[in-house]
């Protein structure tokens, strides 16, 4: 009897457990695919890594505008009044010349230079001295590979100001500004999709290539820094022009203007930041270096804007990170590797979830494909694919900032291709504040519900990041975020109420 007891206690026990598991999942907020997928995910860390501030500044242009500016424009003939000893100026050069291999001595256009920077520029190179952070020691790892002076990491600052996407007026590209036939030379690939002169690793191993060609034309880095601005021809007719000098400061006059200056403003650049601390030049660290980024080969093409909705990831960062891809996607092509480049957190959050990362992808295809491989079909039921089903109502979504056409779709658990048919969108481009069509059964429910969302109090629900709530919020960023919330991290619970100020 005792026995049976304990079966029946022990079938009931089971049964109440089965009950309450299905109630709490039935109580659970329905997850778009995309959601769903993400909560599969091996090791999901939602850190940002790479503040979107710093980003602001590894891509300011008005440092590079400013050094064009400068080299084109300085008159570093003419005085300037800045108070720093000749004598001292004479020492310290001569300390730069004696462990530099480039001929440096002081000469009045150089002093000129020094100054000018000095009293113009030292809140530009207190920026520029963070930013190199993160750049040089990979410039310095190719430098040595090549036996190339570690102080040519410095003709990038005055090429670029150490933009990647800076671009000259006569079409010099990327860090270290190479035209497109000399980029071609030195196997950096340009078309419709990439250009490689703008890949920081590529164009600094071309960069290496051509410097060493340089070297090995004039034997002279000083002559080698003329040349690479003014290319080699130049130089060779200011040499021929000037008797036959070797020495840079006597072929000058016989060089075009900009190429006068840039050879003074390499080494006043190099001057300021070997004597960054006796000139009070406070700069901050970079919170990182391009060495804690890592890079993935594609089996498939992306966009950067699935990249960003599966990993957390602003597309600005990948702008960033990636900026060879000109259309913001990155091809697949057999028999040529293009690469992904992410920072290390996400790069193991890809790796260990590639399959269903592909799995995901390929599943967006067939609505991108769908037309073109099955127009019979679509012909015959034509209204099946974009008119409304009778049990889906008519509803208006609000675009919101940072949100695509992809998220939308899967909020409303709608196909990609009903989507833009409802409302004649060709491409994927939408704007925020604008209003879209939708023909579901689905009510759109997700972030700014009663459950989720209550005066200023967002309520954190399973598959949220930091990431995914700040893109349901107009005008809210990550950071603000955190600041309202003093989340110090990037790791958030469900259950957790988040303070949404904006």
């Amino acid at each position: 009897m005792k026995k049976l007891v304990s079966v029946l206690l022990l079938v009931a026990t089971t049964t109440f457990a089965q009950e309450s598991m299905e109630q709490n999942m039935l109580s659970l907020p329905k997850l778009s695919y995309i959601d769903s997928l993400k909560n599969t995910f091996v090791n999901h860390s939602t850190s940002n890594c790479i503040d979107e501030r710093w980003i602001a500044e590894l891509t300011n242009t008005e440092l590079s505008q400013e050094m064009y500016s400068d080299i084109a424009s300085l008159n570093i003939d003419a005085e300037v009044s800045y108070d720093l000893s000749l004598d001292l100026l004479k020492s310290r050069l001569q300390q730069l010349d004696a462990k530099s291999p480039f001929n440096i001595e002081y000469n009045p256009a150089l002093e000129n230079t020094i100054k000018s920077f000095l009293k113009n520029r030292t809140k530009a190179f207190e920026r520029l001295m963070a930013v190199s952070e993160y750049y040089f020691p990979m410039f310095e790892e190719h430098l040595a590979r090549y036996n190339i002076p570690m102080e040519l990491k410095y003709l990038a600052i005055v090429e670029s100001a150490l933009n990647p996407k800076a671009r000259s007026r006569v079409g010099a590209s990327g860090l270290w500004q190479f035209m497109y036939p000399t980029g071609k030379q030195f196997n950096l690939n340009v078309n419709s999709y990439v250009d490689e002169r703008f890949d920081p690793l590529k164009a600094t191993e071309a960069a290496c290539q051509y410097l060493s060609f340089l070297y090995s034309i004039f034997g002279d880095w000083s002559m080698v820094l003329a040349s690479y601005n003014a290319g080699p021809g130049n130089v060779s007719k200011a040499i021929r022009r000037s008797g036959g000098s070797q020495n840079y400061w006597n072929i000058r006059k016989f060089l075009p203007r900009e190429t006068a200056n840039y050879v003074p403003a390499f080494l006043a650049t190099m001057y300021i930041y070997e004597y960054h601390n006796e000139h009070g030049l406070s700069p901050k660290k970079a919170p990182l270096t391009y060495f804690e980024t890592d890079t993935v080969m594609v089996k498939k093409e992306m966009s950067f804007q699935h990249i960003s909705e599966l990993l957390d990831i602003t597309e600005q960062q990948l702008e960033f990170l990636n900026p060879i891809y000109k259309l913001k996607v990155i091809p697949f092509e057999a028999t040529k590797p293009h690469f992904l480049r992410l920072p290390k957190d996400k790069m193991g959050l890809f790796v260990s979830n590639e399959e269903k990362i592909y799995h995901y992808l390929t599943y967006l295809d067939t609505f991108k494909e769908g037309v073109k491989n099955n127009a019979s079909v679509v012909a015959s039921n034509t209204s099946a694919l974009v008119h409304p089903q009778s049990n889906q109502q008519l509803q208006y979504h609000t675009i919101r900032k940072g949100e695509s056409l992809g998220i939308i779709a899967d909020k409303y658990n709608v196909s990609l291709y009903n989507l833009k048919s409802w409302n004649n969108i060709r491409g994927t481009t939408i704007q925020a504040g604008k209003k879209l069509k939708i023909y579901s059964s689905k009510k759109n429910n997700v972030g700014t519900s009663a459950k989720t969302y209550e005066n200023g109090t967002y309520t954190v629900v399973s598959g949220d990041s930091l990431y995914s709530i700040s893109k349901k919020f107009p005008n809210v960023s990550i950071d603000d975020l955190k600041k309202w919330n003093d989340i110090s991290g990037d790791e958030i619970k469900p259950g957790m109420k988040l303070k949404i100020n904006g």
